[in-house]
């Protein structure tokens, strides 16, 4: 922390002795046609100084930050219009390629073709606190993208530099305990995505206690603001429900009493590095980390939400030809429809055995247009090399749970000697590795219904059956 404060005040030094240079500076005038912020990006582009070429960055992000949202959506088309490839440059590389193919001649051609605002956005960067600015740019800019599908260029760069910069080299581990400065637990509470702590006596709960972890990574120029986050309980078993996790009258358990770390949440903190991979670096680090400190854990598995689902049998339900359900399903399945279903036992016993088997059947069939799984969750944890080893039923009775998933939710497991070759058989074949239970659900009562996968194939692994999948 220290160190990161002392470049940071150097920086902000450099970028004032930068300003008072500028000020002496005569105005060029405004080419026609241009805008003040359009002249300060040509400015800094051919910029030489540092301390000028900092104080420029930092006048353009001070002008972004006061922009309402119109000017902001002007800026981002600004970037896409004026501060693309040089075209003429660009020609001239092409031309010198086709007539002479030498290395030289493709990495001229590399260099021509990249975009100006590549070297722009490089440049913001070096404004003081100018990596946080810039993620909330992103931020903006992926909410343009909905209406104005020239912008995917324009984010494209943005992505493109943002996995270098947050390369997991440069990510910082930190544990995230009851003792960690009030400031950061409040952006804890604020992140998370999966389960809400709704107060700091939650809070408390689930960092307190002897059998809880929680994990973040923080990158150098943003030491106070985490990147994702992730929940870890330490159990004796595989838990069927959150509330086995979160339930308030539950008794810790020493830490090294524990046989199975369960990872129940796992929050993406900054909206503008959407798309930036972190959590399978995290998820890995995180079990390295335990297996250190607890050498008698021997299982290491999620408890996972299943957001896509519900959507998912809805679009079934009310198709008008489905090749998945029939009439007789359909009309089983208008338990769901009855708002306190989960409060009579007969329907609750009537709606898992609806649910179960389709459950497996999205998990391993559900196929998105380029023939990877359906469900974003499963996507993730498939490809880090988790096996899909159990499904269950009413896990989560929460609001937002039952309208997503209708209360389910699963395990994947992570068995180290077999997460290699489960990363390969999806990454490679787009695979779904499951546990037998789950292949018996989906032969139980469908398997002249379903028809096989358009893309990628299913594989079972594992010599004995894991835990039946539970009610």
């Amino acid at each position: 922390m220290t160190g990161t404060s002392f470049f940071s005040d150097m920086l902000q030094t450099i970028t004032e002795r930068g300003r008072k240079l500028l000020s002496f500076a005569p105005r060029a005038p405004l080419a026609p046609g241009t805008t003040n912020i359009e002249n300060l990006c040509e400015m800094l582009l051919t910029s030489r100084g540092e301390a000028s070429g900092m104080a420029l960055a930092a006048q353009i992000l001070q002008h972004w930050s006061r922009l309402d949202e119109k000017g902001q959506r002007d800026f981002m088309l600004l970037l896409f219009d004026r501060f693309g490839p040089d075209e003429a440059r660009l020609d001239a590389a092409i031309e010198t390629y086709h007539s002479s193919r030498t290395p030289r001649a493709v990495l001229a051609l590399h260099q021509a073709a990249e975009p100006r605002r590549q070297e722009l956005i490089r440049r913001l960067n070096l404004a003081p606190n100018g990596i946080s600015t810039l993620v909330g740019m992103r931020e903006q800019l992926l909410a343009f993208k909905a209406d104005t599908p020239d912008l995917e260029a324009v984010d494209a760069d943005f992505a493109h530099l943002f996995a270098s910069w947050f390369n997991r080299g440069f990510l910082i581990l930190r544990p995230i305990d009851w003792s960690t400065p009030a400031h950061i637990l409040e952006k804890i509470i604020r992140y998370e995505a999966v389960h809400e702590i709704s107060d700091w006596d939650e809070l408390r709960r689930r960092l307190a206690p002897a059998d809880r972890r929680c994990f973040a990574f923080f990158h150098p120029q943003l030491a106070e603001d985490p990147l994702i986050f992730v929940e870890v309980a330490l159990t004796r078993d595989i838990p069927e429900s959150i509330s086995d996790v979160l339930d308030e009258t539950r008794s810790p358990i020493a830490a090294q009493d524990a046989k199975t770390a369960v990872f129940y949440s796992i929050s993406n903190c900054q909206a503008g590095l959407r798309g930036i991979s972190f959590g399978n670096f995290l998820i890995k680090q995180v079990v390295e980390d335990l297996r250190r400190d607890f050498p008698n854990l021997e299982t290491f598995v999620t408890l996972s939400p299943v957001p896509g689902f519900a959507n998912w049998l809805s679009g079934e339900r009310l198709a008008e030809y489905s090749d998945l359900l029939g009439d007789e399903d359909k009309q089983a399945l208008l338990i769901l429809d009855d708002a306190d279903w989960t409060a009579d036992p007969t329907l609750v016993t009537a709606a898992r055995e609806a649910l179960l088997p389709l459950a497996a059947w999205y998990f391993v069939n559900a196929r998105t247009s380029d023939g990877r799984p359906l469900d974003p969750v499963s996507r993730f944890h498939l490809g880090n090399g988790a096996r899909l080893e159990r499904i269950n039923f009413l896990a989560d009775r929460s609001n937002r749970a039952m309208r997503q998933a209708h209360g389910l939710m699963v395990n994947y497991l992570y068995k180290l000697d077999d997460i290699e070759a489960n990363h390969e058989a999806f990454a490679q074949r787009n695979e779904v590795v499951v546990a037998p239970p789950i292949r018996k659900l989906l032969r139980r009562d469908r398997s002249a219904k379903s028809p096989a996968p358009a893309t990628g194939r299913n594989r079972e692994t594992g010599k004995a059956a894991s835990k039946e999948l539970s009610a």
